[in-house]
């Protein structure tokens, strides 16, 4: 139990609870497009067939990818395991500029110049995350609730 309230505890910050509501109002619409095929998206199993047959990620990883952009992005909005899923997005992060984002450089694709886009928007998430890894949720939070639970 002393693991999971420091894994939960948080102040209140109103910072950190500016970070994760932006952030998960962010990243909402990617997972949407990934698991319900909101905003242009393919769905679920349109985007496992992408991340599995065309990009030739392992089925595990494409499903924690989806799973992860979506209900974590839900669970940063009502501040829910705010540092495992802040760690999770930023692995998330590294693996799409790692695995797509890289060879375009920097910059996203702002006049439709280059093959694809940058990977500043990922280094920013990247950078929100961190923040959040360390300071946790922030005011308003699931998280502060259940720790102060936890603590008596």
């Amino acid at each position: 139990m002393k693991e999971l309230g420091c894994l939960l505890k948080t102040d209140e910050s109103w910072a950190s609870l500016v970070l994760r509501v932006m952030l998960g109002l962010v990243l909402f619409p990617h997972g949407a497009q990934k698991v319900l095929g909101w905003y242009g998206g393919f769905g679920f199993s349109g985007t496992m067939g992408f991340f599995t047959d065309t990009m030739h990620l392992p089925s595990i990883i494409a499903f924690l990818v989806i799973v992860g952009e979506f209900f974590g992005s839900l669970g940063l909005l009502v501040g829910f395991l705010t540092r495992f899923t802040a760690a999770s997005l930023a692995v998330i992060m590294v693996g799409a500029i790692v695995t797509t984002h890289l060879p375009n450089g920097f910059f996203m694709n702002w006049f439709g110049k280059q093959a694809g886009e940058g990977y500043e928007y990922h280094l920013l998430v990247i950078a929100i995350c961190a923040a959040l890894v360390i300071t946790g949720a922030g005011r308003w939070s699931v998280d502060g609730v259940l720790a102060k639970k936890l603590a008596r």
